[in-house]
């Protein structure tokens, strides 16, 4: 048995069966994401300090907190180095390595690399509170031919 009711159904193309144009929401969009869609970014005051719009002060949070931690991660050893030379400059008992060395070499580049991670997962996880698809976003194809003067006709 078939079904003989028409439904308004979008194929790959985006448009309906009779040919009207069909928008997907994607789901239910959060108070978030609909406030992020109705932010004008171009007209927007871009302030490190003060941002204009819940997304870049969230943004700019986890900046920030990034920031805060690469720093611990950078400068703590060596800081630590200076305050308190016997503790890091002591062999490890397992790999008979100097702590501070120890810290630099394998504690930098591992903590900058779990730090990416970090970054990565809340980056994500703030786009799809604000409804931001990185895959949405188009590339211009080549050959295009763009108005570098905004189009405004002379």
């Amino acid at each position: 048995m078939t079904d003989k009711t028409t439904h308004d159904t979008a194929g790959d193309s985006g448009r309906a069966d009779d040919g009207r144009s069909i928008e997907t929401d994607g789901g239910v969009a959060s108070q978030a994401a609909q406030d992020h869609e109705q932010t004008d970014y171009l007209n927007a005051e871009v302030n490190l300090l003060n941002p204009s719009t819940p997304f870049m002060r969230e943004h700019l949070k986890i900046v920030w907190t990034g920031f805060a931690i690469w720093a611990v991660i950078v400068f703590g050893p060596v800081t630590m180095t200076r305050l308190a030379p016997g503790v890091m400059t002591t062999q490890m008992p397992v790999i008979g390595f100097p702590l501070h060395y120890f810290l630099i070499a394998f504690g930098g580049p591992t903590g900058a690399l779990l730090l990416s991670f970090w970054y990565a997962r809340k980056r994500d996880a703030l786009d799809e509170k604000y409804g931001i698809d990185p895959e949405s976003v188009s590339t211009q194809t080549e050959g295009e031919a763009v108005a570098a003067d905004g189009g405004v006709e002379e």
